[in-house]
């Protein structure tokens, strides 16, 4: 089989998808090829809050360009639908001009979003959203979480007491008529692409995992990151921006708990790696980035692949 046209590379935040996507674009480039990474990042499509979000650097960036992070403003909104109709496109221009993409990320939908088509609920009725916004600063996030408890347990039961974008967004579609019960998150979890695609999950031992996440928020912190939050913060971050790991734990200072919840994320995304079809596992732990690289061209020249068509 041939190689497939896109190759995609999940895992969880600290794993070193950027180091190991870099390492892979120069094996790639001794065979011919022009990789071009997109990132499925949710946060990092951001400015100014690119050291919160781990955004590839200028140096990264000279190593392997990088479509889709560091464009939106910081007071933006922004959705997975939007975020599908512009990966769709950066993937398909690149293949049609004959580059390799690599896609790079740790949101599970953005990616899922990114390499299929999804029936993506549409957004709120008019005025849903906002009387929710006003609820949510007038009661709260966890009065809201309770609300929603209330009214559709199996929705809250996936979403965190303090996780303010996805309590609301429930509560919108809720309100529409679109919120789905558990049977109908089926699409997420086949192999339906839109085009061939080697979809490789990076692994690593979960106390390796937790010491690299623990380091890199120290960088981060050395880095400036809390001073990007408090300047976005005062630039009226959206509510979507805002979500950023570690963006209300800086506002408060508190970096041990910065350090707590993208553990506790980290192992989300472990879990949507687990459900995603087709997933070729490689394990990173104790492995350096060219190790890994070679061991996922390797099934790429092999012609592993998930092929299903979306619709």
């Amino acid at each position: 089989m041939p190689p497939p046209d896109v190759i995609a590379l999940f895992g969880p935040t600290g794993v070193g998808k950027t180091e190991i996507a870099i390492a892979l674009a120069g094996l790639l480039r001794e065979r011919g090829e022009r990789p071009v990474a997109v990132s499925a990042d949710a946060l990092q499509v951001y400015t100014t809050i690119e050291v919160l979000t781990g955004a590839a650097d200028a140096g990264e960036r000279a190593a392997l360009e990088h479509r889709l992070i560091s464009f939106l403003p910081v007071d933006a909104t922004f959705s997975v639908g939007q975020y599908a109709e512009l990966a769709h496109s950066e993937i398909d221009g690149l293949l049609e001009a004959g580059n390799r993409p690599i896609v790079v990320g740790g949101t599970g939908l953005y990616l899922r979003a990114a390499i299929s088509e999804l029936n993506l609920r549409p957004p709120p009725l008019e005025g849903i959203r906002e009387h929710w916004e006003e609820e949510l600063s007038r009661r709260g996030a966890p009065a809201l979480h309770a609300l929603l408890a209330e009214r559709a347990p199996w929705a809250a039961a996936k979403i965190e007491p303090g996780d303010r974008q996805r309590i609301v967004r429930s509560l919108e579609l809720l309100d529409s008529g679109e919120l789905e019960r558990p049977d109908g998150d089926s699409e997420l979890w086949s192999d339906a692409v839109r085009h061939p695609t080697l979809l490789i999950g990076l692994m690593i031992e979960r106390e390796q995992l937790h010491a690299r996440i623990d380091a890199r928020v120290d960088a981060m912190v050395t880095a400036g990151a809390e001073g990007e939050v408090r300047r976005a913060n005062a630039a009226g971050a959206s509510v979507t921006a805002r979500k950023a790991l570690g963006f209300e734990e800086l506002l408060a200072g508190d970096v041990e708990a910065m350090k707590r919840r993208t553990r506790n994320y980290a192992r989300r995304q472990l879990t949507w790696m687990r459900k995603l079809a087709g997933t070729h596992l490689i394990d990173v732990t104790e492995r350096s980035a060219n190790e890994v690289a070679a061991e996922a061209l390797a099934l790429w020249l092999r012609g592993a692949a998930v092929t299903g068509r979306g619709a």
